[in-house]
């Protein structure tokens, strides 16, 4: 059975398209096709089987494609059902992976999809929020002896895996990808801060500059956020529950309040925690007439949908990925994606440069923990440095960028206690 009789996709005929996706983003990951001659030649995969689970757009296709060149019988699905591009599903089925993913399925067809991908017994997995990890060990655990481990994308994921890990209930091991250098620097901070905006600002059409944006948590994503709402000209406010994060904010020139109080002033919000219910109802009931609400955590938990439903007296759509919520006292108030990764959601994710780096890491662990789930352990696993800094290499080297090296004689007084 091909690729195209075992796939569940829209439709077949859009994959011209998606081509095209694909391969505008290859030309601008040189770090990524570097890694797919090395797995060309090396055959690191070679008769295993791989699921991943990842926002499916053409980024990650071309992840999935070289994972592919490097041997491996390749499934992949979708991580939010909002993000999935069906034109780039349609062309991955074209070049021989297998795709159970389509655009906005509802909830159990969503859940079904995700099944039928670990149904094909994989070896490896790159899950992105711990869904495919959780429901190998909640529902399926009849496939887990198949596993051998996995990599993880995303900051929801790791908490999600560690707690897994802390009670004993993992089993088998997963490289932490989202903590590693080449990921949190770059993705989380310059990813996530240029393509939230690009979500928002694609599905407004209005003006950042002289608004007041409300960035909700200062993570890694969070300082991306707030740096690029100051670039646009915004007046930005940071929430935090981190009284040293809350501190960089402040010195980095944000102001910094509760989150009871920014609830009054903000025009943008933008929730970035990985947390639920961070804007909820007693928010709602201060919040600004034509206040705009998006959200950049991984789950649709961050902004309380069901008490925004609550308060409002009707509910309708005004522009596409738009909901206009009236409240019962004539305000309304905006959600814009569904209260989803506005990003991927409402816009094409991080740019192709940002994600070669993160997906090459992923490449590189799910290499490793291949080569190293037997001595690893079912544990959460950081990404070696050593991984990190050849991923920054070849980076710096697409770039035309040269950095200096220590001498033997540097390293020497680096290494002595005693030296002068």
């Amino acid at each position: 059975m091909n690729t195209v009789e075992k796939s569940v996709i829209t439709d077949i005929t859009l994959a011209p398209q998606g081509h095209l996706k694909i391969d505008w983003v290859k030309a601008h990951m040189p770090v990524l096709n570097r890694i797919r001659e090395q797995f060309e030649t090396e055959q690191p995969f070679k008769g295993l089987k791989v699921a991943i689970s990842l926002h499916l757009e053409a980024k990650t296709a071309y992840l999935a494609k070289v994972v592919k060149a490097g041997g491996a019988e390749v499934t992949i699905t979708g991580s939010n059902p909002l993000s999935t591009q069906d034109d780039v599903c349609a062309a991955l089925v074209e070049d021989g992976i297998t795709v159970f993913a389509k655009y906005n399925p509802d909830p159990v067809e969503y859940k079904q999809l995700m099944v039928k991908t670990l149904e094909t017994k994989p070896d490896l997995i790159i899950d992105d929020g711990g869904d495919l990890v959780s429901i190998l060990h909640s529902e399926r655990q009849d496939l887990l002896d198949n596993v051998r481990g996995g990599a993880e994308e995303t900051t929801t994921g790791i908490l999600r895996l560690k707690a897994m890990e802390k009670e004993g209930e993992l089993k088998f091991p997963v490289v932490a990808v989202n903590d590693a250098f080449c990921k949190y620097l770059f993705d989380n901070r310059y990813g996530t801060g240029q393509s939230v905006w690009d979500g928002i600002n694609r599905t407004t059409n209005l003006v950042v500059a002289g608004k007041t944006v409300v960035v909700v948590g200062y993570g890694w994503c969070g300082r991306g956020v707030a740096m690029r709402a100051k670039g646009l000209g915004a007046n930005v406010v940071v929430t935090e529950i981190d009284a040293i994060k809350a501190v960089e904010a402040y010195m980095d020139g944000f102001e910094v309040m509760s989150m009871d109080d920014a609830a009054k002033v903000g025009d943008f919000f933008v929730t970035v925690t990985g947390n639920k219910d961070v804007i909820r109802g007693q928010h709602y009931k201060v919040m600004k007439d034509g206040a705009i609400l998006s959200n950049a955590g991984h789950f649709d938990i961050e902004v309380n949908k069901p008490e925004l439903t609550e308060q409002s007296s009707s509910v309708r759509t005004v522009r596409n990925n738009i909901e206009e919520y009236q409240l019962k006292d004539g305000r309304k108030i905006y959600l814009l994606a569904e209260g989803r990764l506005v990003n991927l959601a409402a816009g094409d994710g991080h740019p192709a440069e940002i994600m070669d780096m993160t997906f090459a890491l992923q490449a590189m662990s799910l290499k490793y923990v291949n080569e190293q789930y037997k001595d690893i352990g079912n544990k959460v696993e950081s990404v070696p440095y050593e991984l990190d800094e050849q991923v920054a290499r070849i980076k710096l080297e697409s770039l035309g960028i040269h950095i200096d090296t220590l001498s033997d004689e540097q390293k020497s007084y680096l290494e002595s206690w005693s030296a002068h």
